[in-house]
């Protein structure tokens, strides 16, 4: 076509004309969607599914909040007590006349510390593994990563069984049957009662026609989702405390929704019934929701069963017992090699007093034994993690659970670091009462406040 004069007005016209297309198809969906109960119903379940798990998320948030400062609270009560004993001259509490708290092993004891597994913010949105463990740890020089108060508390499918929902389950789980509820009919029933050619001639094309009318539910599901992030993030405070969080959840949020709108995009564009494209839709559904994640689960349990840990409770209960019969020169022996500088300290030289240091610095052995122990279960662990990852590209749904866990600061790695952080203060502790004990350190109000300042960093 040959253009006399100026095409500029031509061009205005159409641009108008398809943004006027664009707005009368937008009204038409949004007038389907109100006339359609059953797909409000849907929408209306989803936000009341959305603003429970959010809740719960803020709940445990909020609990773990009140639990660590009641914690430090007692802790700080118990403290004053044992400086109460330095000032009045006492050794230790009534009855407990073994207790002297100006020796080293005992002052470091009664420190009271304790490591905690701060909660975040976002935790509001995603739970993760934020009940399977204990978010607090008193630490001893006694203790271990694997203690009985570390240990797995609940497990996910036992949570959902007693009723606690989080966000990411809505947002995972119930995004893609809500989409799935709002689109299973676009195209299809326009084809079925025999009016499409009619549509499609007014249409400049099927498939701009129909990526309008699903963009309808897109944007509806996607603002749906942003809201409800937005009052997440109020019930926590997380644009104060943690603002870039908010904003890779949001977008967490949209890269879910455009994957699942993709794939049902592409089976609406080619199907021709509503009952076909239903079934096709369930059925990707169930395949990356269920079947996939199942599979890998078996895959894993496989090749890596349970570690039923049966190293670690052989070094609890017989090993252990073992390092109490050993002479007291190889057990001499095994402290100088983990603190060589021990080995030329004033009660090292003392043959009279040298065995009583050596079975209050005793505790060094029992912790290297369990950090051998330790080291195969969390390889084995590492290893399965890595193998689960190695999946993402076949199992999405996966991928993004492990994404909003992370966010969340909820997710595997978060607890393997909490259970690093608490050997590491073990081992300080060891590190700083083994030498004051053969050095026969006497300890006052302020050598303990010392104790304090040291262990708390």
């Amino acid at each position: 076509m040959v253009c006399c004069g100026d095409c500029a007005p031509i061009k205005r016209y159409q641009k108008n004309a398809t943004l006027m297309k664009v707005i009368s198809i937008f009204l038409f969906e949004a007038k389907h969607f109100v006339r359609n109960p059953f797909k409000i119903v849907a929408l209306v379940l989803f936000i009341i599914a959305g603003i429970y798990g959010l809740h719960s998320g803020a709940s445990l948030y909020k609990a773990q909040q009140l639990q660590i400062e009641d914690i430090l609270k007692t802790a700080e009560e118990d403290r004053q007590e044992v400086i109460n004993y330095y000032k009045e001259g006492k050794k230790g509490p009534e009855g407990r006349s073994w207790v002297d708290v100006t020796t080293p092993f005992w002052a470091v004891w009664y420190t009271n510390i304790y490591h905690f597994k701060q909660p975040s913010p976002a935790m509001v949105y995603s739970v993760g593994q934020a009940e399977k463990y204990c978010s607090y740890k008193r630490v001893t020089f006694q203790s271990s990563p694997y203690d009985a108060d570390m240990a797995e508390e609940i497990s996910n499918p036992e949570r959902l069984q007693t009723g606690t929902l989080d966000f990411s389950f809505a947002i995972i789980f119930l995004t893609p049957l809500l989409l799935l509820i709002l689109i299973y009919n676009l195209k299809s029933y326009e084809n079925e009662q025999g009016f499409l050619p009619l549509i499609l001639v007014q249409s400049a094309s099927k498939n701009s026609w129909l990526l309008v009318r699903m963009a309808f539910y897109f944007l509806l599901t996607f603002i749906t989702m942003l809201i409800l992030v937005i009052y997440g993030a109020i019930l926590t405070n997380v644009f104060e405390a943690a603002s870039m969080v908010f904003f890779e959840i949001v977008l967490l949020t949209f890269l879910y929704l455009v994957f699942w709108c993709v794939f049902y995009f592409i089976i609406i564009q080619n199907g021709k019934r509503i009952l076909g494209n239903t079934l096709q839709m369930v059925g990707l559904y169930l395949l990356f929701t269920f079947v996939v994640p199942a599979a890998v689960h078996q895959w894993i349990s496989i090749e890596k069963p349970v570690n039923l840990m049966t190293d670690f409770i052989d070094a609890t209960r017989d090993k252990k017992q073992d390092l109490y019969k050993l002479p007291d020169s190889i057990v001499k022996a095994k402290l100088v090699k983990l603190f060589p500088e021990i080995a030329n300290s004033k009660l090292a030289k003392d043959s009279l007093r040298s065995s009583s240091a050596m079975n209050y610095s005793f505790s060094a052995l029992p912790n290297e034994l369990m950090k051998e122990s330790i080291a195969p279960i969390q390889k084995e662990s590492i290893e399965k993690n890595k193998m689960i990852q190695s999946t993402y590209w076949f199992n999405p749904v996966i991928y993004f659970q492990h994404q909003f866990n992370k966010k969340a600061a909820t997710n595997y790695q978060d607890y393997h670091a909490y259970r690093e952080q608490i050997q590491a203060a073990i081992d300080f502790q060891l590190k700083i009462m083994v030498p004051d004990i053969y050095n026969d350190v006497k300890v006052d109000e302020k050598k303990y406040m010392n104790y304090i300042k040291q262990f708390i960093k």
